[in-house]
């Protein structure tokens, strides 16, 4: 696992344009369960399948009081195309400069990170967040087949 945070410890903050273009903010999502995956590229064989999945399991997700946010470091447009395809119901993060991916230690460090910033793609990551802004769960290997389900088990 690349990531220094563990359960317990306070999510860091975050504000990043989601897929609709409008400044989605960590502070948005306090009160509520948040389940924030991090995942390397837009329309991508793992990426989408993981994306489906969660958009399969979010009505379930959503009935036990937690909200979906996507990121990965492609901007607006790709993630409204993705979003499109796919007709995802959350939204994507444009992470471009990686500062989410890094503050979530995520983005990967020495000649990995280098290559991770080069290449624009963070790890594969999910974090889940509790109604206090804390994290309560990380999932550092997804199943990205069945990812909503993984995250389900975990609320």
């Amino acid at each position: 696992m690349g990531t220094h945070l563990k359960p317990g410890d306070p999510a860091p903050e975050f504000a990043a344009p989601a897929t609709d273009g409008h400044l989605l903010r960590s502070t948005d999502f306090l009160g509520r369960k948040l389940v924030l995956y991090f995942y390397p590229m837009d329309d991508t064989p793992g990426c989408t399948k993981q994306a489906c999945s969660l958009r399969d399991t979010s009505a379930s997700i959503a009935a036990r009081g937690a909200a979906i946010v996507g990121v990965s470091a492609q901007g607006s447009e790709s993630h409204q195309r993705f979003t499109e395809k796919y007709n995802l119901n959350f939204p994507l993060l444009a992470d471009t400069d990686l500062k989410v991916a890094k503050s979530y230690g995520v983005a990967g460090s020495g000649l990995s990170g280098l290559l991770r910033s080069v290449a624009k793609v963070s790890e594969r990551v999910t974090f889940i967040i509790d109604e206090n802004g804390r994290i309560s769960h990380i999932i550092d290997d997804p199943d990205c087949p069945d990812h909503g389900e993984e995250v389900l088990a975990l609320l």
